[in-house]
């Protein structure tokens, strides 16, 4: 057996025992945290299942073992959105299972008893996919019966509502979102009821088919690439490292109030008006330093401080609001000041920093060096040219050539010509 096998099949069996492991967890772990419990089974369950496929199909082909089992990783951060969407997504295991091109590859290989239990297991898990596919369809919309008869009330009573033109079948998702008929309830189609049941529970028990399907491929692989020798568990990747760890992957936070007080909702509004002030800074950059043809970034950067923002505010604004009484609007008065703070300086600042030539040359020579000669502010006709900036003195005199001239720069004007040159050293420029 080669070192790689070896080492693949070790790791494989460490991420069933850490399955199996976080399976139990869900039920032994306290209330407050089986959400979070029953996220890292769904994805320990997958990584198994994409890794047994992945080694079977190695194994099939004659190849080489990959370098590293293919795992889901968990967000380093934003992690009460990733839990939300492994529970709402089953930790994936909906694609990870097996298709029905590696069932016929499974069916062409040489007849093996354990092959076999593999290929059972595989047949097993399409018939969860296809319950998970189909379910739903077994239910139609249907108007009620208001006859007054005893069995009006019971979903057996009514008839099916009118499909949609060119959509027969009463379960379509269109026909159940759109009734027709004056339609208000939904059902289980009447004479279909066994069929739902075997759906249902075939969808329902595809984890623990998770299970056994890499147990099946884990010891397939045993007998034929490590000689019947099952290996220590291996190096552990993935959720399963997080088995036990519930508390420190999505620690308990303070949750969003059902209805917010004056005082929250001060805060809130306090905060909300930060992350608008902060927003603007983009813009306003942007248009003063003469960026407005960059528009598409310039929004982009805009949206994403609003996103993280909101995204800030959604993850500790339930902790800010905590306070009894009027405290709770603290954070929210020292976010207004801020905002307001913000709002009215960035204007200025940008003007500042992306000032235009006629305001550079006021802040560097007529206010400064050229304050008592013939170039002060009052005493010169100014003109912009092609990024120069002439300035000549209304008394006469040496006309000054500076540059670059541009709107929005952050260069300092400097002397083009040396005559320009020989009247700023006579100032001291």
């Amino acid at each position: 057996m080669s070192s790689r096998w070896r080492r693949a099949i070790a790791e494989l069996r460490a991420q069933g025992d850490a399955a199996r492991a976080a399976a139990q967890r869900v039920q032994d772990v306290p209330s407050g945290q089986r959400t979070t419990a029953a996220a890292i089974s769904y994805v320990a369950e997958t990584d198994y299942l994409r890794s047994a496929s992945t080694l079977l199909s190695a194994h099939l082909a004659d190849r080489r073992p990959p370098r590293r089992l293919p795992v889901a990783r968990v967000w380093p951060c934003l992690r009460d959105v990733w839990k939300d969407q492994v529970l709402d997504r089953r930790g994936g295991v909906w694609r990870a299972v097996p298709r029905n091109a590696a069932l016929v590859r499974m069916r062409s290989a040489p007849a093996d008893p354990l092959l076999a239990a593999v290929i059972d297991q595989a047949e097993a898990l399409q018939a969860s996919l296809r319950g998970e596919r189909q379910v739903n369809r077994l239910y139609e919309s249907y108007i009620p019966d208001r006859t007054g008869r005893p069995d009006a009330s019971l979903l057996v009573g009514g008839r099916t509502a009118p499909t949609l033109p060119r959509i027969p079948d009463p379960g379509h998702p269109l026909n159940r979102a759109f009734p027709r008929g004056g339609a208000t309830g939904t059902r289980i189609q009447p004479g279909r009821e066994a069929e739902f049941n075997q759906l249902s529970s075939d969808r329902s028990a595809v984890h623990a088919r998770a299970l056994a399907f890499g147990d099946a491929v884990l010891a397939l692989l045993v007998e034929h690439r490590a000689d019947g020798v099952a290996p220590e568990s291996g190096r552990l990747r993935g959720a399963g490292r997080w088995v036990g760890r519930e508390q420190q992957l999505v620690p308990d936070r303070a949750k969003w109030p059902a209805k917010l007080n004056g005082n929250q909702g001060a805060t809130l509004a306090g905060l909300g008006w930060l992350v608008l002030a902060c927003t603007g800074l983009p813009l306003t950059f942007g248009q003063r330093a003469d960026l407005l043809s960059h528009y598409t970034l310039l929004f982009l950067a805009a949206g994403l401080i609003a996103c993280t923002g909101t995204a800030l505010i959604y993850r500790h604004g339930p902790k800010l609001i905590t306070p009894p009484g009027p405290r709770a609007a603290v954070p929210g008065i020292v976010a207004a000041v801020i905002a307001f703070t913000v709002w009215q300086g960035q204007g200025p600042v940008a003007d500042y920093y992306f000032a235009g030539p006629y305001d550079r040359y006021d802040r560097q020579y007529a206010n400064g060096c050229l304050a008592a000669s013939p170039y002060r502010h009052d005493a010169v006709r100014a003109m912009v040219d092609d990024g120069v900036l002439t300035v000549t003195p209304v008394t006469g005199g040496t006309t000054l050539r500076l540059g670059p001239a541009e709107d929005g720069s952050t260069h300092p004007l400097r002397p083009l010509d040396r005559a320009t040159r020989a009247v700023l050293d006579e100032y001291g420029c």
